[in-house]
């Protein structure tokens, strides 16, 4: 039975897997499975400004939910995240534990119709010929911070499933300059909240072509290379990665599984952020805001046109 690892769901049709379109919807009730969210919730806040009185209003925050990732049934992540492009999230977290490579590897996403939160478990049916190592797959199969392994640790890890980007592309610093605006100007649920992440995939031309958003920076990140999976456009190893917070070594760490040889982000990076993208062939670009930046590694393939 495909769809739920429980013997009480029933047989189910097949979903269709997402389209990369970005959406989010205010419907509190909208199905995160199908790409749409509710990225916010009303909460009731007792305001405060200096000098003056205080008093009840209505704020609207960030939509917070646990997501169950399992493959043929088997629970294999719990990750905290906001509802919607939930495929996408599970894809792409595969994709950057090393399980996946392509769309063909995807049978079916499918979430289980019965339980106490069907809305909150994904399962993730494979190819019969991908090779699933249960022992090896959790949420930080690749080191984080809190993990305990040392930095090189940690890089060697990850270069034994993913080797370092070969890429040509250059992109000048007018075009990444435009990118900030680009992605905040896609950041719907951001505008209601001011406390989702958000990251996009741009091309060489700095046209925006998938953008989304999450409570998580690394879901962020899972989301728009899932989007990538499913609609079989990887490798994006002609593309711009772009994150609107910091660069941490996990964020590399998943560019680098979807081949992405430019990363930007517009708060700082991590030293071992830096020290990742310089092992591994990636351009990392951090505190792009206010047309400026700083290039921390790989400067080769940002251009300035005056020049």
């Amino acid at each position: 039975m495909r769809g739920c690892a429980s013997k009480n769901c029933p047989p189910r049709k097949t979903l269709p897997l997402l389209s990369s379109q970005t959406f989010v919807s205010k419907r509190p009730d909208s199905d995160p499975f199908n790409g749409a969210s509710c990225g916010a919730l009303p909460a009731d806040v007792l305001h405060y400004s200096q000098g003056q009185p205080a008093k009840p209003a209505r704020d609207l925050v960030a939509r917070e939910e646990p997501l169950e990732i399992r493959v043929r049934g088997r629970s294999v992540a719990v990750t905290m995240r906001t509802p919607g492009h939930d495929r996408e999230l599970a894809a792409g977290f595969l994709l950057t534990e090393g399980l996946l490579q392509n769309r063909d590897q995807v049978v079916e996403i499918a979430p289980c119709l019965e339980g106490s939160a069907p809305e909150n478990i994904l399962n993730v049916f494979l190819s019969p010929a991908v090779d699933v190592n249960f022992e090896q797959l959790t949420r930080h199969v690749f080191a984080t911070s809190s993990c305990g392994l040392c930095g090189k640790a940690s890089i060697e890890a990850v270069h034994q499933h993913f080797p370092p980007v070969e890429s040509c592309l250059t992109v000048s610093t007018e075009v990444l300059a435009q990118l900030p605006a680009r992605l905040r100007a896609a950041q719907q649920a951001f505008a209601q909240t001011g406390g989702l992440h958000a990251a996009a995939i741009f091309d060489a031309q700095g046209r925006l072509l998938i953008a989304r958003e999450d409570v998580g920076r690394h879901n962020a990140v899972d989301k728009v290379l899932g989007a990538g999976l499913l609609e079989d456009r990887l490798p994006f190893d002609s593309h711009v990665l772009l994150v609107s917070g910091r660069a941490s070594f996990e964020i590399v760490q998943k560019a680098l599984a979807g081949r992405i040889p430019i990363i930007c982000a517009i708060s700082a990076p991590s030293s071992l952020a830096v020290e990742f993208a310089l092992e591994s062939g990636q351009t990392l670009v951090g505190f792009l805001r206010d047309q400026r930046m700083n290039i921390y590694s790989h400067p080769e393939r940002v251009v300035r046109l005056a020049e």
